[in-house]
């Protein structure tokens, strides 16, 4: 049997399953009661691993929580058609398909051979973590003009090979391949 968590002990960046789900910690507040005789209460601000939706719901403290049957599999991009996004499972070598909904916008950073990590829930595929950077290269950008800073930023629009659209220095040119932050979509350096 899967180990309970008390809904006082969940903190920030945990996982746990409630009615059968798994949800994802984003905050956590505990508030104490003021009277004597009273609850104390843990606010949690929860995603929904299954859906991605995002509340804030109240438990008592004494609430328990099952431990959902959560993996990280280690998977490579492979292709994207109607039917999907397909990911090779490095572990077992299956073929894992994600729907649009599963990868939302993840989709900007999804190159073939791309190293990734599926989540899987009760053994099947919900989700996807993108590495920290990925290098993708510069589809599109407009020549550098030297001394051209007059706009009072030293950048310059660039779109990338998926379509994604950053900011970058004026020496970037078309054909270079660029780091990306998959957290915040910035140009991290060159590759």
């Amino acid at each position: 049997m899967a180990a309970l968590i008390e809904a006082i002990n969940v903190k920030r960046k945990a996982v746990f399953e409630h009615e059968n789900v798994p949800y994802y910690c984003m905050e956590a507040d505990i508030s104490s009661p003021t009277a004597r005789g009273g609850q104390t209460l843990v606010r949690l601000k929860m995603r929904n691993l299954l859906t991605n939706a995002v509340f804030e719901k109240t438990f008592k403290a004494g609430d328990k929580f099952k431990e959902p049957d959560l993996e990280l599999v280690p998977a490579t991009f492979l292709y994207a058609d109607g039917d999907g996004f397909h990911f090779l499972d490095q572990q077992n070598f299956e073929t894992l398909t994600l729907t649009e909904a599963m990868t939302g916008d993840a989709t900007d950073f999804l190159i073939e051979n791309l190293e990734i990590q599926v989540h899987k829930y009760n053994g099947n595929p919900i989700a996807l973590q993108l590495p920290i950077f990925v290098e993708l290269d510069v589809a599109e950008t407009e020549p550098g003009i030297k001394g051209d800073t007059s706009s009072g930023s030293v950048t310059k629009m660039a779109k990338l090979e998926t379509g994604l659209q950053i900011r970058v220095p004026l020496f970037i040119k078309e054909g270079e391949k660029v780091k990306v932050s998959t957290e915040n979509r910035d140009f991290a350096g060159r590759a």
